[in-house]
């Protein structure tokens, strides 16, 4: 097998076994294969058809999966001058920044949601007691993340000095 289809075979994998993590997290699936295809591939810029390409299926997979993705803020839509198709590439620091946002949407309905449970539950008994130490979790992770967030943009300056 020559060195570049070996490359791509090995990005494939990848794609699918990183694709397999977000699918469990909640991605729809063709949004997570365009996610980590875009994440592991060398390229900087992709059309749909590139895309679609890259992961052996048809472009019309790749039109729902590429909107959600540019919705979601993970991937950017960008339109060289003179050209016809749209291209899409990662966001580079704010990709995983994005990830975070959506994280703490759902820390805080997850607190919304725990803080009445509280009210509802006598704190005195086990079941009670659990959902309150729950809620204390949640208010927890909620307050760090964006301390989180900043130490990360710092330690990512430090590991990647050249990068923005």
């Amino acid at each position: 097998m020559e060195e570049r289809d070996q490359r791509e075979e090995d990005v494939l994998r990848f794609v699918e076994q990183f694709a397999l993590l977000l699918i469990e997290s909640g991605m729809p699936r063709m949004a997570a294969r365009v996610f980590a295809f875009v994440l592991a591939d060398d390229a900087e810029r992709y059309t749909a058809r590139e895309l679609a390409t890259g992961l052996r299926v048809s472009p019309a997979a790749i039109s729902g999966a590429v909107r959600s993705l540019v919705h979601g803020g993970l991937l950017c839509r960008e339109r060289v001058p003179g050209e016809r198709s749209d291209t899409y590439r990662i966001h580079d620091e704010g990709v995983w920044y994005a990830i975070t946002s959506r994280r703490q949407a759902e820390l805080d309905r997850s607190v919304r949601f725990l803080a009445d449970g509280v009210e509802l539950l006598d704190e005195a008994r086990p079941g009670g007691r659990r959902v309150r130490e729950a809620l204390e979790y949640y208010r927890f992770l909620r307050a760090e993340l964006p301390d989180l967030t900043r130490r990360w943009r710092k330690h990512r300056r430090e590991l990647f000095p050249d990068t923005p």
